[in-house]
């Protein structure tokens, strides 16, 4: 197979990147792999391997990163005899694989990675508009492939999608679990914050969507309880100064530490007492499973596969989450 992906996700060009070797992974199932990546004029097309490319958009504005897109999938799709054609998300990626479809006749597949069935993904007008646009270009698709069976159930019985299931494919995002298991401990939590004598740990992106405000509103609570318990934040996103305010409104500075994002984070799961995830939606929740693989105690929202690994499921209440937090702490 010759395939041709749409992508928005710019740690493809990154050296040594996990979705870079990813993607390298991928490719050696194919016969060519051709990524087209939704990026600035800062990018340049690179040979990621053998049978691997990228090439950027290298678009003046994120506005015309779906025509960009097009236009050079028209040249390699011609160029190089291209037989099918994947998108990425159900959004501007599908946007180009619909037209680039109907050009070229060729099977187009459509990846569903967020969970556009929950009701808190609306909540930005920008999500409305995504949710719109999966709406028209889903079922469009060949063939979609999901996640989780959460978003699977959700495109099967929602009445204005109604997806075939014989369309729909669940393919959980790639964890190396191994890896992780086998990872050797480089950094104990309970030493280098010796202060704190119970753990727990949010790793992930600090964006509204994640929900960091509910875990911290949670954590005031939990250390009226357990005065030396410390909540470890590791992640970077927009939110991130927003959260370090409200921290130092609430009077919690002394309890919670951020930390900025690492890509190996097998010793924390390790050695955190506990996982808190409180996110409004997630399509799958990667931190869940490479949490739950070394066998660290999770309390999540109910999103994306916490259920399926048997995570502690908490409302988005912080009284709530607080509560249980304290019950599997002491």
């Amino acid at each position: 197979m010759k395939l041709l992906m749409i992508s928005t996700d710019q740690k493809i060009f990154e050296e040594g990147s996990m979705v870079r070797e990813r993607m390298k992974e991928y490719a050696r199932y194919l016969s060519e792999l051709h990524i087209i990546v939704f990026g600035d004029r800062k990018f340049d097309s690179q040979t990621i391997s053998q049978n691997c490319f990228a090439y950027s958009t290298r678009s003046k504005s994120k506005w015309f990163y779906p025509f960009d897109a097009i236009r050079i999938g028209r040249s390699i799709i011609s160029d190089k005899n291209i037989n099918n054609i994947t998108c990425q998300d159900p959004f501007l990626t599908s946007m180009a694989g619909v037209s680039l479809k109907k050009r070229f006749l060729l099977p187009l597949e459509i990846q569903v990675h967020t969970d556009i069935g929950s009701p808190y993904f609306t909540y930005t007008f920008s999500n409305r508009i995504r949710k719109s646009m999966a709406f028209m270009y889903l079922p469009k698709a060949n063939h979609v492939r999901v996640v989780s069976q959460r978003i699977r159930k959700f495109l099967i019985e929602n009445p204005r999608l109604k997806i075939a299931d014989s369309k729909i494919e669940v393919r959980p995002i790639f964890v190396d679990t191994e890896q992780i298991k086998n990872a050797s401990v480089t950094v104990d939590l309970h030493k280098k914050y010796s202060d704190f004598n119970r753990i727990v740990l949010i790793a992930s992106r600090l964006e509204p969507e994640k929900n960091i405000k509910l875990s911290i509103e949670a954590w005031k609570k939990v250390v009226q309880e357990i005065p030396s318990a410390g909540l470890v934040i590791v992640g970077s996103g927009s939110e991130e100064l927003k959260l370090k305010k409200l921290v130092d409104s609430l009077g919690i500075n002394r309890s919670i530490v951020f930390e900025s994002w690492q890509n190996d984070l097998s010793s924390y799961y390790k050695t955190a007492d506990l996982l808190l995830l409180t996110s409004f939606y997630e399509g799958y929740g990667m931190t869940l499973v490479e949490a739950h693989t070394v066998g660290c105690r999770i309390v999540s929202t109910d999103v994306g596969i916490a259920k399926e690994i048997g995570a502690n499921i908490v409302p988005l209440n912080s009284k709530k989450i607080a509560k249980k937090i304290v019950e599997m702490l002491v």
